[in-house]
């Protein structure tokens, strides 16, 4: 997992008013994406922030011109992009980054993981160090997830007798 500092991230916001010349490393929202995505050379990466109260699906004919997808979790206690995130790898095969933007804490760490994200932007005051640890604190789960879809008991080493 890979937590984002802001003040360095290589991905760019695109204002709205930007001249329409499409860059490299620019995030555009849902909205912005759906007015360029015609004119968007397949070429320069483009990442689209795509709010948790859409269907998932509309992204779907784009995804393999997109090289990043922000989910955003308005509250931690919102775990829509949770489910989005995991039709992104599971159901379309998105091998781009997965990132989880708004209120993410430390807690969440490991269920992002598990379901997809391989990025974070963690909410002010928490610390990347701290999920990092919650991340290696368990070290395999019962259920299946999107690295290993089997659960435990279906696994050759984890079978019951």
């Amino acid at each position: 997992m890979n937590f984002i500092d802001p003040l360095h991230d290589d991905w760019t916001p695109w204002a709205d008013g930007e001249p329409g010349t499409p860059l490299p490393n620019r995030l555009l929202t849902w909205a912005q994406w759906q007015q360029v995505r015609e004119q968007w050379p397949a070429d320069v990466p483009v990442g689209v922030a795509f709010p948790n109260d859409a269907d998932i699906e509309a992204l779907e004919p784009d995804l393999p011109r997109i090289a990043l997808v922000a989910l955003h979790f308005p509250k931690w206690t919102d775990g829509r992009a949770y489910s989005q995130a995991r039709l992104l790898r599971n159901r379309y095969r998105f091998s781009g980054q997965v990132r989880a933007t708004g209120d993410v804490v430390v807690d969440m760490v490991p269920l992002l993981h598990r379901t997809g994200f391989d990025a974070a932007v963690l909410r002010e005051g928490q610390s990347a160090e701290v999920a990092r640890r919650l991340l290696a604190h368990f070290p395999a789960y019962y259920q299946g997830d999107v690295h290993e879809r089997q659960p435990r008991f279906r696994r050759p080493e984890g079978a019951v007798a």
